[in-house]
């Protein structure tokens, strides 16, 4: 259970539970009243309706009948067959599900005592990082005597309408809800992260190689409590059209198996393989299934044996649920929702990772140094006009996952601000040593560049090597407010934080110590020709950067005479006579061996373009030469706000 709970608009459900017990009345919910209001935050679309309880619509109402289950519920006339699919994923998971319905049980209708029963529900969601709880009445949208929106399949449970309800209140109105992504329900019940895929782009109808990457990816989240939602988008097609094969077009479908199905010799033969690559899905509507092979009732299952059927939990039923091959599913289907349930646990036999999580914002200042809504990588005079975000990567090598999440923003529907902001990041390696926020590219490398999307989330997965790396979460035009939430998981800590002074601070100390009058950018490339050291013909060789007191240590390159560094440093220089000095050393057991060095006065009328240097002996400029060069670029300058 989450840790720490937020009170949407302040209601205390025992509170106001207590109340209502205490005066023999049923709650009605103030902050969400049964009117248009709720209903509507567009007048036009008013229509008649009649809120009822639901005692009002059977005589023995329930939360829920039986348990739950992906078929429990059915869409209604409202447009959120995403939310309904989400459902369908939730309902897989009983551990989560009672995380979003908290003390289910409790809040149970108990026939033997109806005075108990106070008209009042509670349902939690994770909304912008946290927790929240939100308390909603039993007062239902009906039209003669139905309910209009999300309802279960048996006429006495009601959990899925006043989960809709509950989700209704939080976006702002039921209207809210037509037209969304499955993926952002599923991270509201959960708390995942969420992830897009466009099966089109990524030719995985196609390629056969991706499409097998892909099927043992989705694999592992499923088993790992993940949740996958698909759909077909619907450019030059009408929304919820049928396509030949009996799928709807713009329509949300969850994910409720995937497997490898073992096939009998008949099948072998057709197919030219043992196992087929399988996935099972259900459509929200609960009818309208897939018509290809595969399906319900198509000549396939009748050669598989009984057993082989059980374990797949085939059902012959028009109830909206059937199997595909994976290949089919990557052929028809264009879109994919994924969301991660990120294991942060340490008792787990399962990777675990190391969560960070920040709170963020796009803000639009005049002045540039306090601009913080710069815009993407296009924009390239603004583009570092944008929040930044320092981490390290520890390891030789870690596999880094990274969630930009903006805030809900479907509450402005009603001023007509309620689309999504296209947003996105980019990750770029930056000097070890950095500390200060970035004014100009210059050495620095674009590493990863995320998709851009006005989805709610924004997913990037990818591997990086050791070093200092800043993340730049940016909306795709510039000076477009908003806030946001970023997560970082990585192997070991990667102490991300933001970057928020752009040049060292002046104390009053400063006046003792001194303060920086120059800051120098310095990159080794690499090195060459360097003097053999051992039997085979190689050596270890680092890097080591020396300016004032100040130093620093590249990791080993091993058994070469050539190596590649492309490390980074920057200083700060309160002596701006004193030279760096570049030295190139060679790791022993008992004691590293200097190969050379380069000293240079680093002053900003220097070439700013890559220079291949000789290596020297100890010693100023004018010491003896050693076999090997090195190939560095240095960048310096007077303003410390310019690099």
């Amino acid at each position: 259970m989450p840790s720490s709970v937020q009170l949407f608009r302040d209601q205390r459900y025992q509170e106001l539970k207590g109340q209502c017990l205490q005066q023999g009345r049923l709650f009605e919910d103030p902050e969400f009243p049964a009117s248009d209001e709720s209903l509507y935050y567009d007048s036009a679309a008013k229509g008649k309706v009649e809120w009822k309880r639901p005692k009002d619509l059977c005589e023995d109402p329930y939360l829920l009948v039986d348990g739950m289950s992906s078929h429990d519920f059915h869409q209604g006339k409202l447009g959120n067959c995403w939310f309904v699919a989400a459902c369908s994923c939730l309902a897989l998971r009983k551990s989560l599900w009672q995380q979003v319905i908290p003390d289910y049980n409790e809040q149970e209708w108990d026939p033997k005592n109806p005075r108990k029963y106070s008209g009042i529900f509670r349902f939690r969601f994770w909304r912008f990082g946290e927790w929240t709880e939100v308390v909603v009445d039993d007062l239902l949208p009906t039209q003669n005597g139905e309910l209009i929106y999300c309802h279960s399949n048996v006429r006495n449970e009601f959990w899925s309408a006043l989960l809709e309800k509950a989700y209704a209140k939080l976006a702002g109105s039921y209207q809210a809800l037509d037209g969304g992504c499955a993926a952002e329900a599923l991270v509201d019940f959960t708390g995942a992260v969420a992830e897009s895929i466009n099966l089109e782009e990524g030719k995985y109808g196609e390629v056969i190689s991706e499409q097998m990457k892909l099927f043992e990816d989705l694999t592992k989240v499923h088993e790992r409590g993940g949740f996958i939602s698909c759909s077909i988008s619907s450019p030059g097609r009408p929304s919820e059209a049928e396509t030949e094969m009996g799928l709807i077009v713009g329509h949300a479908y969850s994910v409720t198996a995937i497997g490898k199905l073992r096939l009998g010799e008949s099948l072998v033969f057709s197919f030219k393989a043992e196992k087929l690559f399988m996935i099972r899905l259900r459509n929200p509507w609960g009818k309208k299934e897939w018509h290809g092979a595969w399906s319900d009732s198509s000549e396939e299952w009748k050669k598989v044996s009984n057993s082989e059927r059980k374990n797949l939990g085939l059902t012959v039923e028009n109830d909206g649920e059937f199997w595909m091959t994976f290949e089919d599913w990557c052929k028809n289907f264009t879109d994919v929702d994924i969301c991660r349930t990120v294991n942060t646990s340490c008792f787990s036999f399962h990777k675990t990772w190391e969560k960070e999580m920040i709170y963020g914002a796009w803000a639009k200042h005049p002045e540039p140094l306090l601009n913080r809504s710069g815009g993407c990588f296009d924009n390239r005079e603004t583009f570092l006009q944008n929040p930044q975000y320092l981490f390290d990567v520890k390891k030789a090598q870690d596999q880094v996952l990274v969630s930009l999440q903006q805030e809900d923003r479907r509450k402005y529907r009603k001023e007509g601000k309620g689309d999504n902001i296209t947003i996105g990041f980019e990750i770029l390696k930056v000097e070890d040593n950095r500390m200060y926020r970035l004014h100009k590219l210059t050495v620095q490398e674009r590493v990863a560049t995320s998709p851009y999307s006005n989805t709610r989330s924004v997913f990037l997965s990818r591997t990086l090597q050791q070093g200092r790396y800043v993340l730049v979460p940016t909306t795709y035009i510039p000076g477009v407010p908003t806030k946001f939430i970023l997560r970082l998981y990585t192997d070991v800590p990667s102490k991300l934080r933001e970057l928020k002074a752009d040049r060292p601070k002046m104390t009053c100390w400063s006046l003792l110590w001194g303060y920086p009058r120059r800051v120098t950018q310095i990159k080794v490339h690499s090195a060459e020709g360097l003097q053999k050291q051992d039997r085979s013909g190689g050596a270890d060789p680092y890097v080591l950067i020396k300016c004032e007191n100040q130093s620093w240590r590249s990791p080993v390159q091993h058994d070469t005479t050539n190596p590649v560094f492309n490390s980074q440093v920057i200083f700060y220089r309160k002596d701006i006579d004193s030279p760096v000095t570049i030295q190139v050393w060679n790791s022993n057991l008992l004691s590293d061996q200097l190969l050379g060095q380069a000293v240079l006065a680093a002053s900003p009328g220097d070439p700013r373009e890559l220079q291949r240097l000789r290596l020297r002996g100890r010693g100023g400029g004018e010491a003896a030469e050693v076999p090997g060069h090195i190939s560095v670029t240095v960048l310096c300058s007077d303003d410390l706000a310019e690099l």
